[in-house]
């Protein structure tokens, strides 16, 4: 069987599964589509998945994957997370306890055009990453950072003033809805790139200078660091990589700070597909091969690499009181995370 034939049929299994999930989790899980994508005369929807408590006094959640739908595996990863929770429901007592304490939002497949068509942008030739209205402060690296050319080059932006991506709007209007208004609120953006190592990025994309709530960044961090020992994952702002226009994290996260003192926390897991690669290097050849791993049992792995890590994500917004840092505590981070991510590059 043809390849594109294989990888459409498991993209149409991964919707299909998404559609299932609603059923088998109730009552516990609510399900929403937020808006339907067109590619030709097929339509998909961009659905959004909640769980625990609607309260803004708890904290919440957001798990996020399919932004580019050539980086399959950023969805597998966000839908198998949300497929053990429905699984542990009917049996785990401590799971229920947790979910009096956190309201946890799932947007599996933000672009499922894209995932459909084994595109990193949308069906309009839009990088969703590259597409909220935001400039950078300094110099971005050429095509990567972002353009206007045309849609028919990688990280194309859009046109000039024109509304955001519906997909991007449909995200923006579900943290809005559902992690804003909480007091302390995560996201975990679940990507693949052509790199050694798994990354955790945090905002700036957009300007090489520090995210307001850097203190709380390296105390999670210390808090990572302290309880998953040797650990893969290097913790880093993305401007550290490179800088990029339209960072939707990074417009989200400023239309936070201006709109409430609360603490809302994006990251962006970056999965280094090179590792993929490295193993079966003839996945040099397929354009899914340089960004997910091709093999049923590398897949696999990958899969229970990072459940792990969403697992802890869930546990520090629960417990974020306890680590998150005040006073000379909050300061003492600041100045440590500047000398680790910042010397020498302001």
């Amino acid at each position: 069987m043809p390849e594109a034939e294989l990888n459409e049929r498991a993209d149409l299994a991964d919707l299909a599964g998404l559609r299932a999930l609603s059923g088998e989790g109730s009552p516990h899980l609510a399900h929403e589509v937020l808006c339907e994508v067109m590619v030709g005369t097929r339509r998909f929807p961009v659905q959004a998945y909640t769980l625990g408590n609607p309260d803004p006094e708890v904290p919440a959640v957001g798990f996020f994957g399919g932004v580019h739908g050539l980086e399959r595996i950023g969805a597998e990863v966000v839908i198998a997370y949300l497929h053990s929770l429905i699984k542990r429901l009917a049996w785990d007592a401590v799971l229920h306890r947790e979910l009096e304490q956190v309201r946890l939002v799932f947007m599996p497949m933000v672009n499922p055009g894209g995932v459909w068509r084994g595109t990193r942008a949308n069906p309009n030739g839009v990088d969703l990453m590259r597409n909220a209205p935001l400039d950078a402060r300094s110099r971005v690296p050429f095509l990567v950072g972002g353009q206007r050319l045309s849609a028919g080059l990688p990280w194309y932006r859009g046109p000039r003033g024109a509304a955001m991506e519906m997909e991007n709007q449909a995200v923006c209007t579900l943290v809005e809805r559902e992690l804003l208004p909480h007091r302390f609120s995560l996201v975990v953006d679940c990507h693949s790139g052509f790199g050694v190592n798994d990354r955790i990025w945090f905002p700036h994309a957009h300007t090489p200078e520090p995210i307001a709530h850097l203190p709380e960044l390296h105390a999670l961090k210390a808090i990572l660091d302290q309880t998953q020992l040797h650990h893969p994952y290097v913790f880093e702002p993305q401007s550290r990589q490179y800088l990029a226009h339209g960072d939707l994290w990074d417009y989200l996260y400023l239309q936070a700070c201006a709109a409430s003192p609360r603490v809302f926390l994006p990251l962006t897991l970056e999965m280094g597909s090179w590792m993929w690669v490295r193993k079966n290097p003839r996945q040099l050849f397929t354009r899914h091969g340089l960004f997910n791993p091709l093999i049923a049992h590398r897949q696999q792995r990958v899969l229970r690499r990072h459940l792990g890590w969403l697992d802890f994500v869930v546990r520090a917004a629960i417990g974020h009181r306890r680590w998150m840092p005040e006073g000379a505590a909050r300061e003492w981070h600041h100045q440590q995370a500047l000398a680790l991510w910042y010397r020498g590059r302001r």
